[in-house]
């Protein structure tokens, strides 16, 4: 079963790291690679100003996080624009409210008509107000590229065709903003997408995770994510974790990105 987005309604990530580490100590944060750092990330843009700050940029992102004016969110949806490429195909494992579907929509959209984002949560008020504001952001050809589908994120390699090559996988854990704060994702469902998330990422593409330890679940289940992480191949993985130190209820990023 799959929800159709309805129609419009009127209703430079490793140059820049050690630059990041310096600020980031500067402003008490936190920031982690749990393996060796990979050259070939890929890069969007090849040039890269040496200015303070590049605006829109991923620069621009984790400066101002680092200095408490941008969201963990705004920062992985910088990062993503390094690894996701026109015509690719990706998956919002958690569509929540659709902030993270847009924007994968954004990133994959083009003429060619050939990307496709696959949004799946387990709530269907979930997929409802995703698909309203999908409805709401989005012109005719770039809807055409989205499927939902009401299902929990632990089955996500089910939705994905057995040819299709995924270029990320996005994961926003916790509840739904605004919605019934007793229904969360869980440890054991968020390791099983995880491990299938690994199985069908091909090289040169991520698994993003924003990780909320401020609910009931919240703490099993960032531990769940870091010891995933750690534990991924140091030759054929990169993973990091973006912290704040002295916020422990702060959501906590975690990038795990194949070779």
């Amino acid at each position: 079963m799959s929800l159709r987005v309805p129609p419009p309604t009127s209703c430079r990530w490793m140059g820049y790291a050690s630059s990041c580490v310096r600020r980031a100590k500067e402003a008490k944060r936190h920031f982690t690679c749990f393996s060796n750092p990979s050259s070939s990330l890929p890069n969007r843009n090849a040039s890269i100003s040496n200015g303070f700050p590049l605006p829109g940029g991923l620069e621009d992102q984790m400066v101002g996080y680092i200095f408490g004016r941008r969201r963990a969110t705004d920062v992985a949806h910088s990062v993503w624009k390094h690894v996701v490429r026109e015509g690719d195909t990706v998956v919002d494992a958690t569509c929540g409210n659709g902030h993270d579907t847009l924007a994968l929509v954004k990133l994959v959209a083009g003429e060619s008509g050939r990307g496709r984002v696959y949004g799946m949560d387990i709530q269907e008020d979930a997929l409802r107000s995703t698909s309203c504001f999908l409805g709401q952001s989005l012109i005719t050809q770039e809807m055409e590229l989205v499927k939902l589908l009401p299902m929990c994120h632990s089955k996500l390699a089910e939705i994905v065709p057995e040819d299709a090559s995924v270029r990320l996988v996005a994961f926003n854990l916790g509840y739904l903003p605004g919605g019934d704060k007793a229904i969360t994702t869980k440890s054991e469902t968020t390791r099983l997408a995880l491990e299938a998330a690994g199985s069908i990422i091909e090289p040169g593409g991520l698994i993003s995770t924003v990780v909320y330890v401020g609910h009931p679940n919240g703490r099993e289940e960032f531990e769940t994510v870091q010891a995933f992480a750690s534990g991924l191949s140091t030759e054929n993985w990169v993973c990091c974790k973006l912290q704040m130190l002295n916020r422990p209820l702060a959501p906590v990023l975690i990038f795990m990105f194949k070779r």
